[in-house]
Formats: C-alpha cells, structure tokens, sequence
C-alpha cells in the first residue's frame, strides 16, 4: 500500500515537473522573442536617428537659402524702390518742365500722362508692389508660420 502511494506521489511529481518544464520553455521562447524584437526596434531607432539627422542637415540647409533669397529680395526691392524714385521724378521734371513738353511726340506725351497721372497722385514715397511670389505664396505660408528660432531643435535633442 505504501508502495502505491510511493508511485501515484511520483507519477504526480513527474506530471508536475514537466508541466513546469513546459513553462520554463514558453517563458524561455517568449524570452528570445522578446530579445528579437528589442534588437529590431533598436535597428529601427538607429535608421530614424540617422534619417532625423539627415533631415536636420537639410532643414539648415534650407532655412540659409531662404535667409539668402530673403536678402537678395531686401536688395531687389530696394533697387526697385530706388529706380521708380527715379522715374517718378523724370516724370515729373518732363510733365512740368515747358521744354519737356515740347521735345515730345504726342504719342511719348500721352504715354508719360498715364504713367505720370497714376504716379504724380502719389507722394515720393517708394511704391510697394505685390509679385507673384507674394501672391503664391500668401495662401500657402505666412512669414509668421516661418520659426527661425532654432531653440525648439536644441529641446528635441536634451
């Protein structure tokens, strides 16, 4: 009787220890997959890093070309301002001057009124014109949607 009992307790113990050997291999399993995964997402961080990177270089890079078209603009507009100053006071040295008068054309006469009707109205004060670009441009971005303000990369990377 002993004897059973012996065997029933070993037969149960056996039962036990391979259902806990069955754990220790899920767990084992789940272990390496857990493994597998942590290396894929580390791969995967090392390629965003290095694509941020590269963005960041190319965000730079973009933001000097537009300081550098912004500058050559400043420096168009001003060259404009100046050259229609210019014409606006040929224009009217032309139109008030009796010489001037004289030594045009009816036709060069006509052509400088209009012109000198739509400026003369106005102050010396520089013209200010709206391009294409401007106008293009308005709809898509505003110069307040443009930060040039580079304290938002430096809290990205802290």
């Amino acid at each position: 009787e002993q004897g059973l009992q012996l065997l029933e307790l070993g037969s149960s113990a056996e039962e036990e220890y391979i259902r806990i050997a069955r754990c220790f291999e899920a767990t084992r399993q789940r272990c390496c997959r857990l493994e597998q995964d942590g290396r894929r997402a580390h791969e995967q961080l090392a390629r965003v890093e290095a694509e941020r990177a590269a963005l960041e270089v190319k965000l730079k890079h973009a933001r000097n070309q537009v300081a550098v078209e912004m500058k050559k603009r400043h420096r168009a507009e001003a060259e404009l301002e100046k050259q229609e100053r210019k014409l606006q006071l040929v224009l009217e040295l032309l139109m008030r001057e009796p010489w001037g008068k004289e030594t045009l054309s009816g036709e060069q006469f006509s052509v400088l009124s209009t012109l000198a009707g739509q400026r003369l109205g106005a102050p010396l004060a520089p013209i200010r014109r709206s391009s294409a670009v401007d106008e293009s441009c308005q709809s898509l971005l505003s110069h307040s949607d443009i930060s040039y303000d580079r304290t938002e990369d430096d809290l990205v990377r802290s």
